[in-house]
């Protein structure tokens, strides 16, 4: 029995409050009790689960006036009666019973969710009180023996119908294009059965509804044709979208590459405020600006390269250095020791040392020419140390021959010595 002593040890095992109307959720499922009672102290519940058990009917909840939901599946109740004191009672189920008939629902003014499935239900007259009961949006009758078509009738006068399950009924074929016809029937409708009820597929059965087969099919179409033009203008706007992103990130960019040019380039302010900046893949023709908007100098002005320092530049010319030519030194070196040769030597290298290294980028014709003067200058000088390095390899070839690293050593054997017999074999067998 659900005693008040069992209520108590119920709770301090699922670790509810000990004190009965401080509990707003009893948990009373799989108890095996067969009667309701004893739930007068417990008058803050909301919700109240006694699936499982052996109730036979439903009574003694006039203390449970705050209760939302009630939950009495799986029981032996054959009636709906007793659900007066649950004015606030928003979802009830009593799945898998023995009701025959939906009935003492009416007082329930904001009960929402009915849940009646596996039940007695038969006839229309068996659910003909649905009629009284506007509140109602979810509705489940599945698996009852519900066989008339004349069902719709009720079921449209719901006004806030919104869910409805019928599956396992015999209606279910008796009902000509079942699906279609409580779509367009039912006008709240957004769940049938197993799957949603979109409005694609509302607008194709009123086109059904209306002009057969072929208005179906132009409606469907008309539906996919619009579905594509959204998906292309999603995608055109996430184009464009990327596209705007990526001018910013060039902008961005340019206006990086003109800063870091400004910057390195300050004596050119006054042209880049009204030409625009040439690209860093164009700095030969930078260089030839630049070098034309220096002072013109005089070949008497010049200093002597000689004496010429690269340190010495001032800083303001250093910038416009961009490139420089470096000079190789050639060093003479030469096997004759006579003293003609080292004289020669010693000449080619004091010219050599004298030529420095001189940034082309301000006196590039200078140097140019100097350069051309002194590679005429050595080209005799180089073809004659090479022709006399040339005779003397020729002649310590033929004073000293070359020998070979392995010489064979060939001895006739003597006749005392014996022959090996697989080397020498008798001619006679």
């Amino acid at each position: 029995r659900m005693t008040k002593k069992i209520l108590l040890d119920i709770c301090k095992q699922q670790k509810l409050y000990w004190t009965p109307y401080l509990n707003d959720t009893l948990y009373l499922h799989y108890k095996g009790f067969d009667r309701l009672e004893n739930l007068e102290e417990y008058t803050g519940l909301k919700c109240l689960w006694l699936q499982c058990n052996g109730l036979r009917k439903i009574e003694n909840l006039e203390a449970q006036t705050e209760l939302r939901c009630l939950y009495l599946q799986l029981n032996l109740i054959e009636k709906i009666e007793n659900l007066e004191p649950l004015q606030k009672l928003d979802s009830l189920n009593i799945s898998n019973n023995y009701i025959r008939t939906i009935e003492n629902l009416s007082c329930l003014k904001v009960l929402q969710t009915l849940q009646i499935a596996h039940n007695k239900l038969r006839t229309v007259e068996d659910i003909q009180h649905l009629q009284e009961c506007p509140s109602i949006s979810v509705l489940d009758l599945s698996h009852n023996n519900l066989s008339d078509p004349s069902i719709v009738a009720i079921l449209e006068s719901m006004p806030n119908l919104h869910v409805l399950n019928l599956m396992g009924n015999e209606v279910i074929k008796k009902i000509a294009n079942y699906r279609k016809t409580l779509t367009v029937r039912l006008k709240q409708l957004t769940y049938l059965d197993d799957r949603p009820v979109f409005p694609k597929d509302r607008a194709c059965a009123e086109a059904w509804a209306v002009g057969g087969l072929e208005a179906e099919k132009a409606e469907r179409e008309k539906w996919e044709t619009r579905e594509k033009k959204k998906i292309q203008d999603s995608i055109d706007a996430l184009a464009a979208i990327r596209q705007r992103a990526e001018e910013k990130r060039r902008q961005k960019c340019m206006e990086g590459v003109a800063t870091d040019t400004l910057e390195d380039l300050p004596g050119l302010e006054a042209v880049t405020d009204t030409a625009m900046l040439p690209e860093r893949d164009d700095y030969a023709e930078i260089e030839q600006f630049k070098l034309e908007t220096l002072q013109k100098l005089s070949l008497d002005e010049l200093p002597d390269l000689e004496d010429l320092v690269v340190s010495e530049f001032p800083p303001e010319e250093e910038i416009f250095v961009q490139k420089q030519d470096c000079h190789p030194k050639i060093e003479i070196i030469s096997e004759v020791t006579n003293d003609s040769n080292s004289a020669l030597e010693e000449n080619n290298k004091s010219m050599l040392e004298n030529s420095v290294e001189v940034p082309t980028a301000i006196f590039s014709n200078v140097c140019q020419n100097h350069k051309e003067h002194e590679k005429e200058r050595l080209r005799p000088l180089l073809k004659s140390f090479f022709t006399q390095r040339d005779n003397l390899e020729i002649k310590d070839k033929e004073v000293a021959p070359l020998k070979p690293l392995i010489q064979e050593v060939i001895t006739e054997p003597k006749d005392d010595l014996l022959l090996s017999p697989v080397c020498h074999q008798p001619d006679d067998p």
